[in-house]
């Protein structure tokens, strides 16, 4: 089978460039000089920020004990007992980092609140559909985390019990978390926005003794009450001991719950357990299409010191800065947000719809929380365009530094788009990882130049590479994303997976002992790096692959498509249909015109290989809750996979979109058309 090939350009010419004086003044260049003159790291040549940057990484995976020491010893990281070592085991699965030590992630997100001249700082500002910024200032968060930290206790909340949250993006979700790490809990979470199913399926394979619900929330201008829910979840969830009240609507506690307020309101000395370095800090769920969702259990050492990396390094975090990302606690950049407390910034909690009151609204949070470090989608960028959004022109962006982007890889419009209407000074920050290590494999460096379709390079500490079928390294070429040694944040384990059968299957099978993502990645001989989409939903026509992505970028443009959906099925006899599902904008027709526009913008910017069999029009593309485009399902659907079998209806956004398609294949079986 032949692989894609990229053409490399020699010295393509950058987006953006940082400045001499942003390249000094960056975090990741003050810890490289340091780590150049504590720990051998090869010294900065000045001249080159990017040889000086790859020789910085190769350092990092090269010497993975040395740079992760490192780590510990620039962010300061309080181990009550020392380690015996760094990496006692870099087998994976199986990686044994820094055995015997002892620590808490609490005690480290709220240090801040311990220096008198920033207690009273804003740690969170929450900002909700009305658009009235709310502050929470260090010593406030720090003294409800202690409260709360000390009634969980008072509950019989011991190190290892799972403590679960049905919240939306609030302040109560940030203090839900750090008080049940504070005694060593491991919490989970789910945006309340879920339905019932979808959560026990999530919370009843952990079995929570603690449940932190809202009595509804607002969304879209509506209120959206979840007292039936949460009565469900009670009734489906008998490990319960305990479940805490949040009338963010106003109702009364239900009988037999606790009510926040009581909880959160005594004046208590923070206590933070120590625990193991390995001990477990959060439960995370896959998108979960087929089957109950995977349940990843990362480590509380693990999560602290990946995310102080990814937020004080390759985010330039630090005390000073406003950290937005849009998201809900039912995604892992939730987890991820939360974490920048960790670099002493203030994190910006936004609970609403993306586009409420209109598309504009992201850009509007970001004015008025005077955030520098801006998070959202590459789909909510791609909006913002369609719709003629203009921010720069509309808003006060003077603060924002850098807009950061994942999801799904932010096309080449959004690059330009982003340049163009927010500002020309903008580091752009595309980033690729995955709920799997809630981190980054690659994405933002401060120091290096922003290259259009491209994320800047792969992430310090992370061997990342590009693989092709027979298991060698490839470069300027479509390979898979593979991993090649052990990341402080993998799982250390998946709950209920007896012999970690499940685990080495999702990762292992294909690469033994090399973690294998599932996307398919191009490394360029220039160190930059181009995600394609989903390997397992790649598109092979006549040998030649193709990710999913590739297609969307081109066909998104159109400015008569919404939304898209491409699949490629083997047939039974051999053959390989490939159907572009298209949900059109308003006022737009699928007409012969708009279907030769389409096949000829693919034949020309892609591939003629590529072009979609049938152009059929879909009254939506269904999702994952944590909305990313359901690729494989509809594959099995198509191939003739009853839905139930196909796809776990718990996790799909709209499950009638997806009953169009399998009425459509039912149809094609049978000599119909779609209805």
């Amino acid at each position: 089978m032949s692989t894609t090939s990229v053409p490399a350009a020699s010295t393509p010419e950058p987006l953006w460039t940082p400045s001499p004086d942003r390249v000094a003044e960056a975090r990741l260049t003050r810890f490289h000089d340091w780590a150049a003159q504590r720990h051998g790291t090869p010294a900065r040549a000045g001249a080159d920020p990017a040889a000086d940057y790859a020789a910085l990484h190769a350092w990092s995976v090269r010497a993975p004990e040395a740079f992760w020491r490192a780590i510990t010893e620039w962010f300061d990281v309080r181990f009550s007992t020392p380690a015996e070592t760094v990496l006692a085991d870099a087998a994976m699965p199986g990686a044994r980092w820094f055995p015997g030590a002892r620590l808490n992630y609490a005690e480290h997100a709220l240090r801040s609140a311990r220096d008198p001249e920033r207690a009273r700082e804003p740690a969170l500002l929450h900002v909700d559909e009305r658009h009235e910024p709310v502050t929470v200032s260090w010593a406030e968060l720090s003294r409800q985390v202690a409260s709360l930290a000390a009634e969980l206790r008072r509950l019989g909340v011991t190190p290892g019990d799972r403590v679960s949250g049905y919240l939306p993006n609030t302040a109560h979700a940030v203090v839900a978390l750090l008080a049940t790490a504070a005694v060593g809990g491991v919490w989970t979470s789910c945006a309340p926005d879920f339905g019932a199913r979808s959560v026990l399926d999530r919370f009843q394979q952990v079995e929570p003794v603690v449940l932190f619900a809202v009595d509804g929330y607002r969304y879209g201008g509506k209120t959206h009450e979840r007292a039936g829910t949460v009565a469900e979840l009670r009734a489906g969830l008998p490990t319960l001991r305990a479940t805490v009240h949040i009338p963010l609507l106003g109702t009364d506690a239900p009988e037999g719950t606790l009510h926040w307020d009581t909880l959160t309101s005594a004046d208590t000395e923070p206590e933070y357990e120590q625990v193991e370095f390995d001990h477990p800090l959060w439960v995370l769920y896959s998108s979960g299409t087929t089957g109950l969702p995977k349940a990843i259990v990362q480590s509380q050492g693990g999560i602290l010191l990946e995310h102080l990396k990814q937020t004080g390094l390759h985010l330039d975090l630090g005390p000073g800065d406003r950290f937005f990302w849009y998201t809900s606690t039912g995604w892992m950049m939730w987890n991820f947000l939360v974490s920048g407390l960790l670099a002493g910034a203030t994190i910006v909690l936004y609970d609403g719809a993306p586009g409420h009151p209109d598309t504009a609204a992201q850009w509007r949070v970001a004015e008025q929380t005077g955030t520098t470090v801006f998070g959202t989608s590459a789909a909510y960028v791609i909006a913002c365009r369609k719709a003629g959004v203009h921010p720069g022109r509309d808003f006060d962006l003077s603060a924002v530094g850098c807009v950061a982007t994942t999801g799904s890889p932010l096309p080449p419009d959004g690059f330009r788009w982003l340049h163009d209407e927010v500002a020309a000074d903008l580091w752009i920050a595309s980033v690729s990882g995955g709920t799997d290590v809630c981190s980054c494999f690659a994405g933002g460096v401060p120091t290096l130049p922003v290259h259009i379709g491209e994320l800047q390079a792969p992430c310090l500490g992370t061997d990342l590479q590009a693989w092709d079928a027979q298991g060698r390294p490839v470069v300027d070429e479509v390979g898979e994303l593979v991993v090649t040694n052990p990341m402080p944040s993998m799982p250390i384990r998946f709950w209920n997976d007896p012999g970690d059968t499940r685990y080495r299957e999702s990762y292992f099978e294909m690469f033994p002992g090399v973690w294998r993502h599932g996307d398919w990645i191009t490394l360029t001989s220039r160190g930059t790096v181009v995600i394609h989409g989903r390997s397992d939903s790649t598109l092979n026509r006549q040998g030649v692959r193709m990710g999913s992505s590739d297609i969307y970028e081109v066909v998104e443009r159109l400015p008569e498509i919404a939304e898209s959906l491409v699949i490629g099925v083997e047939q039974p006899d051999g053959g390989y249909w490939m159907p572009l599902f298209v949900r059109l904008a308003a006022g737009a027709t699928l007409d012969d015109a708009l279907r030769d526009r389409i096949r000829t913008a693919i034949r020309a910017h892609l591939s003629p290989r590529h072009v979609p069999d049938e152009v059929i029009e879909v009254p939506g593309v269904p999702h994952t809750l944590t909305g990313k485009r359901i690729e494989v399902p509809v594959k099995r659907l198509l191939q003739g996979t009853a839905l139930d079998k196909a796809v776990n209806p718990g996790s799909v956004d709209d499950l009638e979109v997806l009953r169009f398609y399998e009425r459509l294949a039912a149809e094609r079986a049978g000599g119909g058309s779609p209805s």
